[in-house]
C-alpha cells in the first residue's frame, strides 16, 4: 500500500493505486480492450497523467484513449510489468524483439523505470550468453530512438567491443558502416568511454615499436573485410528468423 509522510512527521495512509477508478485503453486495429487503474497508470507515466489527470480538477473526464498503431503483444508486456514489476528474461535471441518494442513504448508513456528495466534485461541476456546484438537490432534500435538514449548507447557499446576484439570486420558491418556516418561517430565515442591509457594503445607514428600492423596470414595492413567473423568462442546473435519483421520496421532515419 502507498503512503506519504505529512510535514509534521506523521505517515498519511492512502488508498493504493489499485483502488481507483478504471480507464479502458484500446489497442491495435482490433481496438482490444484494456481497463486498467487510473491512480497506477498516472503513478508511473507522466502521459497518461497528461491524459488522465490535471492538478485542477484532480482527473480528467476523458477515461479512455487507443493505441491503434501498437501491436497488442507489446501491450500485454506492458500491462505485466505495470502490475507485477517485472519482466520475463529472454530465453532466445528472438526475444529481444518485443522487448525493444516495449521499450519503445516504454519511452512513448516517459516511464523511466521500465526503460531501465528493460535496458537491464537485455544486457544481461547478451553478456549472459556471450553474445552481441545483431546489425538487424541495432538498425532497429537507431531507426526508433533519438541520440541521447540508453538503449542505443549499450548497444553501440557492445558492437564497439565486437569490432575491436574481431580480427576481421563482418561484410554487412563493413557496409553498414560506410553508409551511415552517425553509426561510425557513435562507435568511436564508445570507444573513447573505455579511457583507455596511451600505452595501451599502438602508436602508428612510433617506428621502433610494434605499430599494430594487420600481418594476419601475409597480409599486411588494415584488418580484412570478410562475411562472418573469425572471433573464437565469440559470436554476433543470428537474426535471420526475425530479418523480415525488424525491416518493416526501419526508416529513413535508421541504419541501410
Amino acid at each position: 500500500m502507498s503512503s506519504e509522510v505529512s510535514q509534521n512527521g506523521d505517515e498519511k495512509s492512502q488508498k493504493p493505486l489499485h483502488d481507483s477508478t478504471l480507464v479502458d485503453l484500446y489497442v491495435g486495429e482490433e481496438n482490444n480492450h484494456y481497463p486498467l487503474h487510473e491512480k497506477l497508470l498516472c503513478h508511473h507515466s507522466p502521459f497518461f497523467a497528461s491524459i488522465f489527470y490535471n492538478k485542477e480538477n484532480k482527473s480528467s473526464r476523458t477515461k479512455e484513449y487507443g493505441f491503434p498503431e501498437l501491436e497488442d503483444q507489446t501491450f500485454a508486456l506492458f500491462v505485466g510489468w505495470l502490475y507485477a514489476r517485472a519482466i520475463r528474461a529472454p530465453e532466445e535471441e528472438r526475444d529481444i524483439g518485443p522487448l525493444l518494442d516495449l521499450y519503445f513504448l516504454a519511452t512513448k508513456l516517459q516511464i523511466a523505470a521500465l526503460e531501465t528495466d528493460i535496458v537491464e534485461t537485455v544486457r544481461a541476456f547478451y553478456h549472459h550468453n556471450e553474445t552481441y546484438p545483431g546489425l538487424r537490432r541495432v538498425q532497429y534500435v537507431y531507426a526508433n530512438t533519438d541520440e541521447d538514449n540508453v538503449m542505443r548507447e549499450m548497444m553501440v557499446g557492445s558492437v564497439a567491443r565486437y569490432l575491436t576484439l574481431a580480427d576481421s570486420i563482418p561484410e554487412h558491418w563493413a557496409n553498414a558502416l560506410k553508409k551511415n556516418g552517425q553509426l561510425s561517430v557513435d562507435i568511436i565515442r564508445s570507444i573513447q568511454e573505455w579511457h583507455l591509457e596511451a600505452r595501451q594503445v599502438p602508436d602508428a607514428r612510433d617506428a621502433s615499436v610494434d605499430r599494430g600492423r594487420n600481418t594476419f596470414k601475409g597480409a599486411v595492413g588494415f584488418s580484412r573485410v570478410e562475411e562472418g567473423s573469425s572471433m573464437e568462442n565469440v559470436k554476433e546473435e543470428n537474426e535471420d528468423e526475425d530479418e523480415d519483421e525488424d525491416e518493416s520496421h526501419v526508416n529513413g532515419n535508421g541504419i541501410a
